[in-house]
């Protein structure tokens, strides 16, 4: 089961005065877990209504060739 996991430890056996604090090398404006979630679901909501909008005006366009 060694395989499975992963180690997060990056640092390994170096030794304590060469290893980074942390937060040091953080990027710069990273959105936050809260943000990213509320942002994958807006673009389901936003993915879905364009759908729809088109399922819709496909409907449509086929009623009005056919005469309906």
């Amino acid at each position: 089961m060694e395989g499975l996991n992963t180690d997060l430890d990056l640092n390994g056996a170096a030794s304590p005065r060469v290893k980074p604090r942390v937060g040091e090398w953080a990027p710069a404006d990273v959105p936050s877990t809260r943000a990213k979630r509320n942002q994958r679901w807006w673009t389901i909501t936003v993915a879905t209504i364009a759908l729809v909008a088109v399922v819709a005006f496909g409907y449509v366009a086929y009623r009005m060739l056919r005469g309906y």
